[in-house]
């Protein structure tokens, strides 16, 4: 078969079984993850039917871990970090120690190098990030300080992971040369990797806003998107290349200095779908390596592991947040949102098992573990208020603990779509009445000044869920869109977020207002209507018609524009 019809039916085959098994296991209320993990067991060599090109998989999917690490500096602010950093910060350190020592006692027993259980260790210490936020928010508790602490916790664990994955190439390197070669070799490395991050933070900081700055002015979302496509691949392929460093950390630092921007939310909103996409080819190309006949003779290391991963990690981190003041619900949240592993995990087995120091055992007991982890963690994270409610019986909660409810700030707030001459006056207005506007607007240029005047304010298209959830639609009381294009999907998205939500929409035209009720708009107001309610006032007016007779004049009008 030519290579070219491999790769057609390797992209089709894997993402068709993904789509099937993820929406599956949606239904079933569980992470899409599973679903991707099992759709590569499903088209992988182990099992009869359809098998998939793994070599071609695995070359896309390395595409996909550079635009995860992307993601992952996007959403990075080490303002969120320090915010928590009392708990997060020793406390993600210990459970990371706790977990690793417990692989390498493992992998001890299986005949593994200390290398092989540390990198083992490590892989099984790390939580999901998409998991723990899907996790977070369907619970209502991403708001609060438990999960401000669980993020940060999150943050550092990604932190930790991006330097050891980092360092793997030097330690897994052969060195002839003794431990003089060795430090040498590490301290250029390291003086290496910190002209590269020096580089970037500082040259990128100019160039990389100015350059999307110069793009978004087009108002073009596919140069856009090119864009941020490019910016990121050419600082991953140049880490590589220039610095000897990974991929993945030169994605990192694109993504955190893309996300310090103000380009931020429209990166995430309309450049991270690919993301996606790739990241779903990282997870299935993972699934392929499952060998069901494996199962038996790895049972040992992969009940051991679950265990670490169900009971040690989340024991960890239960001490730690204690033992730091934390209150029993903190604790408790952050324990079972931790208790699972994820893309981190096979970021760094795919990296051992590269570089050769992760035998097969090692991949076979994680996809196990992980797809068993991200299955329970949803069900588990039901039980957070029983174990609060019973911790909270037998510790008596000291005067630095913290507390559970929602941080300021998170109050209702109304989104105002567009900022031209509607959106405007209605953001004026609503301050006059004490009431502080977030607007999404697409033109920069007006973003940055509402921005200098303290008006909050995104720069993005309303029509993306990750723009809506960062102008805290999920919190919000009301959404009025006041722009002049289709409103239809925004209200949509909207609905979707926050079904309790107030929706005013404005409409061009009148054969619109059905179609925006349908999507879930409260209030619509059509521009066609309110011109013709305009003339028959003023005409009205002019022939001397009293008050009551415009009055009656403007109702009848309106049941007639409006019924038809």
């Amino acid at each position: 078969m030519p290579h070219n019809l491999d790769l057609i039916f390797t992209l089709t085959g894997g993402l068709t079984a993904a789509l099937v098994l993820g929406f599956v296991t949606q239904r079933l209320k569980l992470s899409p993850i599973v679903g991707y993990l099992l759709a590569g067991i499903a088209v992988g060599p182990f099992t009869p039917g359809f098998v998939a090109h793994h070599g071609l998989a695995e070359q896309m999917a390395e595409l996909g871990v550079i635009l995860l690490m992307f993601g992952v500096g996007l959403h990075f602010d080490v303002k969120d970090l320090l915010a928590v950093r009392r708990i997060a910060i020793p406390g993600a350190l210990a459970q990371i120690a706790v977990a690793t020592l417990l692989g390498v006692w493992i992998t001890r027993y299986q005949g593994w190098s200390l290398g092989a259980g540390i990198v083992f260790g490590v892989a099984i210490s790390v939580a999901s990030t998409v998991v723990l936020l899907r996790v977070l928010a369907d619970n209502d508790v991403l708001h609060t300080a438990s999960g401000h602490v669980a993020v940060g916790w999150l943050l550092v664990e990604d932190l930790f992971t991006v330097l050891v994955l980092v360092m793997l190439p030097l330690l897994a390197g052969r060195h002839d040369g003794g431990a003089a070669e060795i430090a040498m070799s590490i301290g250029l490395a390291l003086l290496k990797v910190g002209v590269l991050v020096v580089f970037t933070l500082t040259a990128g900081k100019r160039v990389i806003p100015w350059l999307l700055g110069y793009v978004a002015r087009t108002r073009s979302r596919e140069l856009f998107t090119l864009t941020v496509l490019v910016v990121t691949l050419g600082i991953a392929v140049g880490s590589a290349k220039l610095f000897g460093t990974s991929m993945a950390l030169g994605a990192f630092l694109a993504g955190m200095v893309v996300g310090q921007s103000e380009f931020s939310s429209r990166a995430a909103s309309e450049a991270l779908p690919m993301r996606d996409a790739f990241a779903v080819l990282f997870f299935v190309s993972m699934g392929m390596l499952f060998d069901p006949e494996a199962v038996l003779p790895n049972l040992w290391l992969t009940v051991t592991t679950l265990a670490v991963i169900l009971l040690a990690k989340p024991l960890a981190a239960l001490a730690v947040v204690l033992l730091l003041k934390g209150s029993p619900q903190m604790a408790v949240t952050v324990a079972l949102a931790l208790a699972q592993i994820g893309e981190f995990s096979f970021i760094l087995a795919a990296l051992g098992r590269e570089l050769e120091l992760l035998p097969g055992p090692a991949t076979q007991a994680l996809v196990v573990a992980g797809i068993v982890s991200i299955t329970l963690n949803p069900l588990a994270f039901r039980l957070v208020e029983p174990l609060s409610h019973v911790l909270s019986a037998r510790v008596r909660r000291g005067a630095g603990t913290a507390s559970d409810l929602p941080l300021a700030g998170d109050g209702q707030t109304t989104i105002v779509v567009g900022y031209g001459p509607v959106g405007r006056t209605l953001a004026e207005l609503l301050k006059e009445h004490e009431i502080e506007p977030t607007v999404i607007e697409l033109n920069h240029d007006t973003v940055n000044q509402l921005r200098g005047s303290g008006v909050r304010a995104l720069y993005g298209d309303a029509a993306q869920r990750e723009i809506l959830e960062q102008a805290g639609i999920r919190k919000a009381g009301a959404l009025i869109f006041a722009a002049s294009g289709s409103a239809d999907a925004v209200i949509r998205a909207a609905r979707d977020l926050n079904p309790d939500l107030l929706v005013v929409a404005r409409s061009n035209y009148l054969r619109e207002i059905t179609g925006l009720r349908e999507a879930g708009a409260n209030a619509v107001v059509s521009a066609e209507a309110e011109v013709a309610f305009g003339m028959v006032e003023r005409l009205l007016t002019e022939i001397g018609a009293t008050p009551e007779q415009i009055d009656r004049a403007r109702d009848r009008v309106r049941s007639d524009l409006l019924s038809g």
